[in-house]
């Protein structure tokens, strides 16, 4: 009988490969949370580093810039949430508390019962109208649940913060201490797919926060005008639907539009669609090119394939990341992609 072709060393090295990556995989699937704080901190950071270089190239001291800008995005935030979060948790409440009655007004128009004709739409308004309801009052303790909530949000921008900083302050070192462990010509190309991945990137944050802060206050500003209750949270809704682009501001529009026809009337809402569809014009033609130009630009099929996918994967954070996720791939493959030619050249050419 002849002896086996294989060796103890590759049965073990083959189930030591298996266990990493089973180790890795539950790691993954355990720190979902950590994950996500992170890459919220690494975004965040991508996008502050701009405003960090800006104050350098003034010659301010690195760590003077960095203190800078967190005490600016500080200050900023505890304006915000002084002066706005009050007032917009309180119509917030106002909402969801006249949410049966909105859905109700709802099933009796005479387009859905057009619709229920030949959709069966009954079905689902009442498991809505039973889930607002639900919200309301099924709830044991809904002061502790909503006191557990806001906690976990401050501990979580809290901790993304200091994450942050934290990376302004190490990061640059620390990836300067990994790209010299690399050959010449390899370090090279990673630092160059580095330096495009944070111009795209964190211009593209950068200019998401613009984008999302000068949505929440036009349209905040605009239902107020057109005396829609609620504006406060439907103005933030309408800001953070920027965040998902294509989808997110169609959703935000259409809810909004219903919900101004629903409490004032038709010509409030025909007022609200007018509105969403010329802010729709211009941030789509006017304010993104202007403030998106030193983005990378990607092609809007991938945007939508990236965030289809990605929202099935991660949810609404799977959807948010999907475009800078996309942007960072498209500069990986355009720089690996440029390598080929110059690769396959024979020796001497």
């Amino acid at each position: 009988m002849p002896g086996s072709q294989i060796h103890l060393k590759t049965v073990f090295t083959v189930a030591f490969g298996t266990l990493l990556v089973a180790t890795v995989v539950f790691a993954i699937l355990h720190s979902r949370l950590a994950i996500t704080l992170t890459g919220a901190a690494l975004l965040l950071a991508l996008a502050l580093e701009h405003a960090v270089q800006l104050l350098l190239r003034h010659h301010v001291h690195r760590l003077v810039a960095i203190a800078i800008v967190a005490l600016l995005v500080l200050g900023l935030l505890t304006g915000i949430g002084f002066t706005l979060i009050p007032p917009a948790v309180s119509q917030g409440r106002a909402l969801i508390q006249r949410a049966p009655d909105y859905v109700r007004r709802v099933k009796e128009s005479k387009l859905v019962r057009r619709l229920d004709e030949r959709f069966s739409l009954s079905e689902r308004l009442e498991d809505a109208e039973k889930d607002g309801t639900h919200v309301i009052t099924g709830a044991a303790s809904p002061v502790l649940a909503a006191v557990g909530g806001v906690l976990s949000f401050v501990g979580a921008s809290v901790t993304v913060f200091f994450v942050t900083i934290l990376m302004l302050v190490f990061g640059g070192p620390l990836v300067q201490t990994a790209l010299r462990q690399l050959p010449g010509r390899r370090r090279e190309t990673v630092e160059t797919i580095a330096h495009k991945v944070y111009q795209s990137v964190g211009g593209y944050i950068a200019g998401l926060a613009l984008i999302c802060t000068l949505n929440a206050t036009c349209t905040t500003v605009f239902l107020a005008i057109n005396r829609v209750p609620f504006f406060l949270p439907l103005g933030v809704l309408s800001g953070l639907s920027s965040t998902v682009p294509y989808a997110g501001p169609v959703v935000a529009g259409t809810f909004v539009s219903l919900l101004s026809f629903l409490t004032g009337g038709l010509w409030h809402g025909v007022a609200t669609v007018i509105y969403f569809v010329v802010y729709g014009q211009i941030e789509g033609n006017v304010l993104g090119p202007l403030i998106f130009r030193k983005a990378i630009q990607v092609n809007p099929l991938v945007v939508m394939l990236s965030i289809l996918f990605l929202s099935e994967i991660g949810g609404v954070v799977g959807a948010v990341v999907a475009v800078p996720l996309a942007a960072t791939l498209q500069v990986i493959l355009r720089e690996l992609l440029a390598l080929r030619p110059t690769d396959e050249l024979p020796a001497g050419q």
